[in-house]
This record gives C-alpha cells, sequence and structure tokens, in this order.
C-alpha cells in the first residue's frame, strides 16, 4: 500500500474478527516500532505481546474496554525508565554513525558519565514525558504498519496500571503507557472528522 493511501486509511478499529495474527505479521509490527526515530536514538520502548485465551482473559480486568481483550493480539507498549542514562553511549554510536556530520553536535564530546549526572538531576515528571513522547513516535509506527498489513489497531490509554503490571509481572523500571489491540477489522467506520488545513496551519514566517 502507498504511504498515502496507509495514512488516508488508517482508523481506530474497536471491533475485531475472530481470525488469529500471523507471527510475521506481529513481528513485523515490533520490527516498525524498532526502526522509529527517537531523541539522541534513545529507544526507550519495550513490547509485550498479549495473545493466550487465558492472558487476554486476564486482561479484561485491567481495561473497561471489551474490545482490548477480544483481539486476537494486544501489545503493550511500555517505558524503560532506566533507558535515559544510556544517553551518553546513544550519542556516542551516532556520533561513530556519522549523524552528526557538518552540526554542531558533531563537536560535542560529553561522556556517558556526563550524560548519566545531568540525567540525574531531571525531574522525574519531565524524564517520563520525554520518554513516553519518543514511545509515541514508535505506536504510531505500528499502527500504521498494521494498516498497510491490512489489519486494525488502536492506541488505547484507558487500563489500570497497577493490575496490568501486577498480572504481567513487569519490573519497576518499565512502566506501560498504552495498549494496542491487533486485529483483522470486522468494521470499516467512515473517515473521523478533522480539522481543516487552515485551522492547524497558523502562520508561514
Amino acid at each position: 500500500m502507498e504511504l498515502q493511501q496507509v495514512v488516508e486509511n488508517r482508523r481506530s478499529i474497536r471491533k475485531f474478527k475472530s481470525d488469529s495474527v500471523s507471527e510475521k505479521h506481529i513481528h513485523e509490527l515490533i520490527e516498525a516500532a524498532r526502526l522509529a526515530p527517537s531523541g539522541t536514538n534513545l529507544q526507550p520502548t519495550r513490547y509485550i505481546i498479549i495473545k493466550s485465551e487465558e492472558a487476554r482473559e486476564q486482561l479484561k480486568g485491567c481495561t473497561p474496554l471489551p474490545f482490548v481483550s477480544q483481539a486476537p493480539v494486544t501489545i503493550v507498549a511500555l517505558i524503560d525508565k532506566q533507558s535515559v542514562m544510556s544517553q551518553g553511549n546513544r550519542m556516542k554510536e551516532l556520533r561513530e554513525a556519522e549523524a552528526f556530520v557538518d552540526t554542531p553536535l558533531d563537536k560535542a564530546n560529553e561522556s556517558s558519565e556526563d550524560y548519566s549526572k545531568r540525567r540525574a538531576t531531571l525531574d522525574e515528571n519531565a524524564i517520563k514525558a520525554y520518554l513516553t513522547l519518543n514511545a509515541a513516535i514508535a505506536i504510531d509506527h505500528i499502527t500504521l504498519k498494521a494498516t498497510d498489513l491490512g489489519l486494525g489497531t488502536c492506541w488505547v490509554m484507558m487500563f489500570d496500571k497497577e493490575k496490568l503490571h501486577s498480572m504481567l509481572n513487569i519490573d519497576d523500571r518499565y512502566e506501560a503507557v498504552a495498549l494496542i489491540p491487533v486485529g483483522y477489522p470486522d468494521q470499516d467506520p467512515a473517515q473521523r472528522p478533522r480539522l481543516q488545513l487552515e485551522e492547524i496551519l497558523l502562520k508561514e514566517v
């Protein structure tokens, strides 16, 4: 599917067929997320795949939205809160890959230890917001790739984080930020209302 068609066809799907999603397609979705850009190539997003009947049954107790557990697959997107401490190493990798050639960043030579110390002084909420913003980019890659594969998704943030973490035995270093039910659509919703271009383009200067 052409990119423009993918962008135009993507919908939030809340009704799924019972058909299973192949391992190949699941892998392609996570691979699309893996290739997503992130600030200083931090790559803070992690994933848990929920697809067994037992796990899907347990998922019902974590969200009030029935379609999440009715989907044959649900991807849990999480942020690794400790990933920010690796920013120095990620920057070093980018320099070695010559990503910063002809930019001021190519001259900066802050060590991994310096980055760690600087990050340690940042507000916890600011760090979480930064990591979540990066996760959002990866999640959008998943939703677009799913559309390309003929699959439907819905970006869900209505869930009980404590119950979900307990159910999946998630380590404290990780925090779930979204559930993404995935399956073959059993509905064909119309395009959602969108603001006109002139309403969102404030100015050109």
